[in-house]
């Protein structure tokens, strides 16, 4: 602090204690002598007290110079530091690349990958490679991995628009993994144990408890690819931003339906395999004849459904069912309730579960026209994101370029077997059919 900053507080201290000590006599003469203070000490009074205000506002002002010079003059001996700017992409994208080895747009960076994969043509420093080894069916196979943050919102949009595949468990798996090994109950029955061999029992007192363990499954899933081609003109491929429109749509939904074909009815071995063909599935023969559904329909798949899916199942139909549900009643009361406003039932719902008309179930009057079904016991595997390659072969009479999408995924039910409940009575599953028409 300046000499000249610290006299001046000094200075301002010793007039406001003059000022207060010559306050406290008058107060004390006219204490001693017994009497008010008279109109020329009271006018005394006031003046100082107004003389005090500005002198207390004058060192409060002085005090605040000091504080600021000493702050300011700790700042300029610091050395300077750079500032580091927070870059909230990476936040939310972990893994993602720093903002000048990153693409602006999904767009450019399908141009690019389509100048690299040319004849001759230039890498750009910011695609990488899709690693060695992660071809297992087909060595060859290779592409780009797609920037961390496109492929997160591609994946998302094509979660979003199948509720069903919206709906089924996802397990993202590690990069250094290519399946997955998960120990499942082995459960048939509940006659006589739960979980395949775990039996409870009341103990009295002296009595030793029995060892018993459950029994155990192993559930694999393998990663598989699901590809699928898009043929661009040049011209396409000149327009970024038209590019990325047209691309994202394009696999978006084509991913989707074949995402929802497979869970719906996936043959298994070099694709997931699917819910109409697990081992737990329960099929029942259909009440009406021909290519009708009625009421004891419904009622005999709601009674086979395993009763912990009852709050999580849903309704899987052929659009062309829905005319004769929303005409059926049990007794007086309608089986079919229109929607409500409620997100995920744009088909109504049964049973106070939601309707998904979709189009991978059957024809009307053929199994698989309508599934009850609980989508959390089925598992779906993914790992990483899309990766795509091209190529200017495929249609090069055309001026066409080929881009080709890879994703690596599988699925299964988590259910091997149908269960058999306490009471023994009809086995129960999380997947219920009607047969086709007799």
């Amino acid at each position: 602090m300046p000499k000249n900053n610290v006299d001046r507080v000094l200075e301002l201290q010793k007039r406001i204690n003059t000022f207060l000590q010559e306050l406290d006599t008058m107060k004390s003469a006219a204490a001693t002598e017994g009497r008010d203070q008279t109109v020329e000490e009271r006018k005394r009074a006031l003046d100082i007290i107004t003389i005090l205000g500005g002198l207390n506002d004058e060192l409060d002002n002085e005090k605040k110079e000091n504080d600021l010079r000493d702050r300011l003059s700790q700042v300029a001996r610091e050395p300077v530091k750079p500032e580091l700017t927070r870059d909230s992409k990476q936040e939310e994208y972990p893994g993602l690349p720093p903002r000048e080895l990153r693409f602006n747009s999904f767009g450019e960076q399908l141009q690019a990958i389509v100048r690299a994969s040319q004849p001759g043509g230039q890498n750009d420093r910011r695609l990488t490679r899709q690693p060695t080894g992660m071809g297992e069916g087909n060595p060859s196979d290779g592409g780009f991995l797609v920037q961390t943050d496109f492929s997160t919102e591609l994946l998302r949009n094509v979660y979003k628009m199948s509720p069903l595949v919206a709906a089924v468990r996802k397990i993202q798996i590690g990069a250094n993994s290519n399946s997955l090994k998960i120990n499942a109950f082995n459960e048939s029955s509940r006659v006589s144990s739960i979980l395949g061999g775990v039996i409870m029992y009341w103990l009295g007192e002296g009595y030793d408890k029995t060892p018993t363990h459950p029994e155990l499954r192993q559930m694999e899933l393998s990663l598989k690819k699901v590809a699928g081609l898009m043929y661009c003109t040049d011209e396409l491929l000149e327009d970024a931003a038209a590019l990325e429109s047209i691309a994202r749509e394009a696999f978006t939904e084509a991913l989707d339906v074949e995402l929802e074909r497979v869970i719906v009815r996936g043959v298994g071995g070099g694709q997931p395999l699917g819910i109409l063909g697990s081992p737990a599935i329960i099929a029942l023969t259909r009440n009406g004849a021909g290519n009708t559904i009625d009421d004891n329909d419904i009622i005999n798949m709601w009674s086979r459904l395993y009763s912990r899916s009852q709050t999580t199942a849903v309704w899987l139909i052929s659009q062309s069912v829905l005319p004769q549900l929303m005409v059926m009643t049990i007794g007086d009361l309608p089986v079919w309730l229109p929607p409500n406003g409620l997100a995920g039932t744009p088909n109504g719902s049964m049973m106070g579960r939601p309707i998904y008309a979709i189009e991978n179930c059957s024809a009307l009057g053929t199994s698989g026209d309508i599934i009850l079904a609980d989508p959390q016991c089925y598992l779906l595997i993914t790992k990483g994101g899309p990766q795509f390659a091209t190529s200017i072969h495929v249609k090069f009479v055309s001026d066409e370029t080929t881009l080709r999408l890879v994703l690596r995924v599988d699925g299964q039910p988590s259910w091997s077997t149908t269960l058999t409940p306490k009471d023994n009575s009809g086995a129960v599953s999380p997947f219920v059919v009607l047969s086709d028409a007799r």
